[in-house]
């Protein structure tokens, strides 16, 4: 009987339409009243630290300099009262819709599979709610036939997005003609907290908007022929760190905690996690020609390479997307993926042979997976 494989056909990503440079955010929120003028002093250092040039917001107001304009907040600079947590959810369920359509769609498309062959959905998020979901709305919307069986992946934070190539993994193991879409769509920028900490000065100038859409396939030896692969993943959750990395329901919205501790924590976790990873396929870390991980911020990265023993080039995308977009959380892992196979495809188109993919969050946890090409 043919080996079956689980492929990667194609990503796809998107953002809302209103980007900002880091600059420019750093000047809103260097407007707000409320502001204690000891975060104040500290904002253009933290921002201009952050590595990051620009990113995107599903709130115009953000782009806005006369609160007269501000739809989002009240029209004045004290952002007083903050909007409820039930205002930001219905501003997240009016632009989270066309974003995972518009990903999904496109991910099908690049992937050359008809809406009619779809057989599972897994819908990722972690900034809003709402029922009927985003997973039933992507059926809906993507004429997607009424039979696709739907996952929803919720409030997992940023590495959530490997627990749905798993989901979708294990579909594809399961059932010889699984075509599965996943899309991550989150809004992190609704959540955005002003008040007297340094974390949330913090949080507010990593976190962006974004979407990516994945179509995972399964498909026998020849059919997946010089195609990447989903070969493995794996999960490994700190015995010590179960409030370095937060994300709680409030009155008015989500709150992050963050700590400064989770840049040591991950570095002090992910050799071990590596070799767990690689040891059962008989790999090294030499034998990968790729790493994808997530640029939680610029001292993740910088741990991660330093605990790794990578080079630069190894963490060149990584860099790039927190760069140019910032750290959209569940997503952003995809991005990072999607530069790598765009810009170290072989000469004849084929991807690279072998990589891993990593990303962090709450628990505080690492979920990451292997790829390989067939």
């Amino acid at each position: 009987m043919p080996m079956s494989h689980t492929t990667l056909d194609a990503i796809a990503t998107g953002n809302p339409p209103l980007r900002r440079t880091q600059q420019e955010a750093a000047d809103f929120m260097a407007e707000i009243e409320r502001l204690p003028d000891a975060l104040q002093n500290r904002l253009p250092a933290v921002y201009r630290g952050s590595a990051i040039d620009q990113r995107y917001t599903c709130v115009p107001d953000y782009g806005r300099e006369d609160p007269d304009e501000f739809t989002f907040f009240p029209k004045d600079w004290s952002l007083e009262p903050a909007p409820t947590t039930e205002e930001r959810n219905e501003r997240y369920r009016e632009a989270a819709i066309p974003l995972a359509e518009d990903v999904g769609r496109r991910a099908l498309d690049q992937a050359d599979v008809p809406p009619d062959e779809v057989t599972h959905v897994v819908a990722v998020s972690c900034t809003g709610f709402f029922a009927p979901g985003l997973d039933v709305e992507l059926v809906k919307r993507l004429d997607l036939p009424p039979t696709t069986q739907r996952t929803f992946i919720g409030f997992m934070g940023c590495y959530a997005a490997f627990n749905a190539l798993r989901v979708a993994h294990g579909f594809c193991q399961s059932q010889p003609d699984a075509r599965v879409l996943v899309v991550c769509t989150e809004l992190c920028t609704l959540h955005f907290q002003i008040d007297d900490s340094l974390e949330s000065v913090i949080v507010n100038s990593l976190f962006s908007d974004g979407a990516a859409a994945a179509v995972l396939s399964a498909r026998d030896g020849a059919d997946a022929q010089g195609r990447l692969a989903y070969a493995d993943g794996r999960c490994h959750l700190d015995d010590d760190s179960m409030e370095d990395m937060t994300w709680a329901i409030g009155d008015t919205g989500f709150k992050m905690g963050l700590s400064s501790r989770v840049p040591d924590v991950v570095g002090d976790n992910l050799p071990s996690y590596v070799e767990n990873l690689l040891g059962p396929h008989d790999l090294s870390p030499d034998d990968l020609d790729f790493w994808a991980v997530h640029p939680g911020g610029r001292r993740i990265v910088e741990g991660a390479q330093e605990a790794l023993d990578l080079t630069e080039d190894d963490v060149t995308e990584s860099l790039s997307v927190l760069r140019d977009y910032g750290n959209m959380s569940s997503p952003t892992i995809l991005f990072v993926l999607q530069r790598i196979l765009e810009q170290r495809a072989q000469g004849d188109g084929a991807p690279p042979e072998r990589g891993v993919a990593m990303a962090f969050g709450p628990g505080l946890t690492i979920e990451g997976a292997l790829f390989e090409r067939v």
